[in-house]
């Protein structure tokens, strides 16, 4: 499985972004996506999945995140909107396959500004 990650860039606090993830297989065929972030001397962690059917997010995006993902474009999103610069980090698109193993797209890097 391959994914490439996109759409990353330099936005003003309370702007929007929304970064993309193609895959090279049916973006259907995974028993979960997921969206994980990592900011300098930061632990990575998982902002937002649809995992099964059912979509979570970390309870700082709540609200202003929004996962989602399209068959026709073989592709995962997630909108961020009310960016704040507390969101900056590198993003990086995650999916879990039926037998369990998991694959990391390269990270797009996400920097709001004050």
């Amino acid at each position: 499985v391959q994914l490439q990650a996109s759409g990353g860039g330099l936005v003003q606090a309370g702007g929007s972004l929304r970064i993309s993830c193609a895959a090279s297989e049916s973006i259907f065929s995974f028993s979960g996506v997921y969206w994980y972030r990592q900011a300098p001397g930061k632990q990575r962690e998982m902002v937002a999945r649809i995992i099964r059917g059912s979509t979570n997010y970390t309870v700082s995006v709540r609200g202003r995140f929004t996962i989602s993902r399209d068959i026709t474009e073989n592709a995962m999103y997630l909108q961020m909107n009310n960016l704040k610069p507390e969101d900056t980090a590198a993003y990086y698109c995650n999916v879990e396959t039926n037998d369990m193993k998991h694959y990391w797209g390269q990270g797009t890097q996400v920097t709001v500004s004050s």
